[in-house]
């Protein structure tokens, strides 16, 4: 294409190619093709990278612009917001301190130094009303370039020494400030173009955060919000977090008796109770049953071992400062940890005996119990614990069969989703970051095998995928599973990872039909990852109606009166021949009130007998949510109930 040099070439999604003059902004280009659109754009995505909508473009380059409908723009949207809430507090709390403001999934936090003040809650109103009143005034986010002398000399005679901490590992000629109104802060960007695209505020809570994570540092202010270009977004917001208190796991866990919390036992120590160990329990059984089909073996392997073991595998290096501290033997030098993952256990059986290519591939599976030393600030409910099970499998297999091997795991994550009711979820290929190759170990050609086996995998299976640089382990890529639940909040479920390394690292070896050696390939996969935290998802996502198959209770047994407990118990010992599981409720109350009961417990079926059951041996039912089904004959009841599972189950 012919242009001077003062000409650029565009290029846009749908590759079409258009000339704009050096300079041009992502907010000109917009304006370029409908006022609508330049009304709507908070910032453009220029060669891969976010940027400012507002920033000069002086090269060819290619061009996404990005509205409240991207993600990229939410989170400058949050990102810039997180800088207007830090304007307000220090409108209003004058030489307060800041360390950071980042974005978040759901909105944006900042971390304040408030001195000798504590900020109350009843506060948050008055901050919100003047975060409002600073966006009406529509003020630019202005970027300007700066030398870390000028930087570091700014925030000396601030007397921010968080600032100061931050720019100490900045290099000169990467500092970047942002200034909106009367507030200038540190910051890479990117930024809507004014204030005024935020209508809605609501400040949500405040917690306290050590400066950097480190409880050794001062605790700072953390204060959560959330806004929105429009109000009703925020209304509607505001309903789904109503919602979601309802679902809450760790409130609907203590009212179906499912878990609990022990000081005594331990912080982030979850004790199962009858009810929650049965549904664990299921769940269980439910996964063996499938990896039975599959022609995994079950192992079991101890909660520690040597220091040594994660000294091979890597795990020490990486993670033994966070871990719970070794525990020492009488015997001198002797130290062993509390087993935080599996996966070097499974290579040592692995290890136990010679194999040959014929072997292969070898599946060894282990609901296995890890202990990871998590800080008390960030421990929450099931879905961040100290000591949880994975449902943790890992297959040893030769090169060609890697692929294979990825596709049926892939398959049978997308049927335990299934069964279970999550319906929507992305494939997100985690592969490494090319600027920071130090993170990772092992060979550039094995990593490189390993990343086309599961991109090719994922695209055979026809995923719904996203690419993120940066995800992947330190010992391989993989592909995680990110679902949404049914208040649309995403959370990660389910890994699959290929792995060249540990295989190395323990030189596991097979003979091949050529008779010479070989390293096998390695595949890390768990469908639920942490039973503790799927049940915690799965709680809020099903709001504790279970699938009638996982159900801790799935019926109760109503006498009209005590004259029909007999007939109850025969009733439950068939339905339980047919492994079906239910009590009686015995209460001497009336059966209004034992229905009414039995729903708040979620419980899916309520049998009720009395005079007319018994004399005819049959039951009248009721199911949760819905009301009277009518009478059913002892066995006809049998295969509905029965009937219902097989169709949530079916393949």
């Amino acid at each position: 294409m012919s242009q001077s040099e003062n000409e650029i070439n565009v290029t846009f999604p749908d590759q079409s190619v258009r000339v704009f003059e050096k300079g041009v902004t992502g907010l000109d280009i917009a304006m370029s093709i409908s006022e609508g659109l330049a009304r709507n754009v908070l910032a453009a995505k220029v060669d891969g990278e976010i940027w400012d909508a507002t920033r000069p473009i002086n090269k060819d380059v290619s061009i996404a612009l990005l509205t409240w409908n991207d993600k990229e723009g939410k989170s400058t949207f949050w990102h810039s917001s997180a800088h207007l809430l830090a304007e307000a507090l220090e409108a209003l709390y004058p030489g307060i301190k800041f360390g950071i403001g980042p974005p978040i999934e759901q909105g944006f936090y900042y971390d304040v130094d408030f001195g000798d003040k504590t900020l109350e809650g009843a506060e948050l109103e008055k901050i919100e009303a003047k975060m409002v009143e600073l966006a009406r005034q529509k003020n630019e986010y202005i970027r300007r370039e700066i030398s870390k002398s000028d930087a570091v000399s700014y925030y000396e005679n601030k007397g921010d020494e968080y600032k100061l901490d931050l720019l100490e590992r900045l290099e000169d000629g990467t500092i970047t400030f942002y200034k909106q109104g009367g507030f200038t802060d540190l910051c890479r960007g990117p930024h809507i173009p004014h204030t005024g695209f935020v209508k809605a505020v609501k400040l949500l809570n405040i917690a306290g955060a050590y400066w950097r994570g480190d409880e050794h540092n001062k605790m700072l202010t953390r204060i959560y919000g959330i806004t929105f270009p429009k109000a009703k977004e925020l209304k509607e917001y505001l309903e789904m977090l109503e919602e979601a208190k309802k679902r809450d796991h760790r409130k609907l866990g203590k009212e179906l008796e499912l878990f609990t919390f022990s000081e005594k036992v331990g912080m982030g120590l979850p004790l199962w109770l009858p009810k929650g160990t049965l549904l664990r329990e299921r769940l269980v059984s439910f996964l063996k049953k499938e990896q039975d089909h599959s022609g995994y073996q079950q192992v079991i392997t101890p909660h520690i071992g040597h220091k040594a073991l994660y000294e091979t595998s890597g795990h020490y290096e990486k993670y033994g400062k966070d871990s719970f501290q070794p525990i020492t033997t009488p015997h001198e030098g002797e130290e062993f940890l509390l087993k935080p993952m599996n996966c070097p256990h499974h290579c040592e059986i692995y290890k136990s005996k010679p194999r040959s290519y014929k072997d292969l591939p070898v599946r060894y599976a282990e609901f296995g119990t890890v202990y990871r030393y998590e800080q008390s600030g960030e421990l929450h409910g099931l879905t961040r614990v100290r000591g949880f099970t994975q449902d943790d499998a890992h297959i040893f297999c030769r090169q060609d069969q890697v692929k294979e091997e990825f596709i049926k795991v892939i398959d049978l994550v997308l049927y335990v989703f299934k069964a279970l009711g999550f319906e929507d979820y992305t494939a997100q290929i985690s592969l490494r970051d090319p600027e920071k190759m130090e993170k990772y170990i092992g060979e550039e050609a094995a990593w490189n095998k390993a990343e086309a086996a599961i991109i090719e995998a994922a695209g055979e299976k026809g995923l719904k995928t996203v690419t993120e640089l940066g995800e992947a382990a330190f010992y391989g890529p993989k592909l995680d599973f990110m679902v949404r639940d049914a208040l649309g909040r995403s959370w990660q479920l389910g890994t699959i990872q290929v792995d060249y390394q540990l295989p190395e690292r323990f030189e596991l070896e097979y003979t091949g039909s050529d008779n010479q050696k070989h390293r096998p390939v390695m595949i890390h996969r768990a469908p639920f990852g942490s039973l503790e935290r799927f049940v915690a998802v799965l709680i809020e996502h099903c709001a504790g109606n279970f699938p009638l198959w996982l159900a801790p209770e799935q019926l109760v047994i109503l006498p009209i009166s005590e004259k029909f407990a007999d007939y109850a118990e025969k009733v439950r010992l068939l339905l339980a021949d047919s492994g079906i599981t239910g009590d009686i409720d015995h209460r001497d109350e009336k059966i209004g009130r034992k229905i009414r009961d039995a729903e708040v417990k979620k419980i899916p079926f309520m049998v009720i007998v009395g005079e007319k059951e018994q004399e005819e041996n049959k039951l009248s039912l009721r199911k949760h949510g819905e009301g009277d089904k009518g009478s059913f004959e002892l066995q006809a009841f049998v295969e509905y109930f029965q009937g219902i599972i097989k169709e949530s189950l079916n393949k």
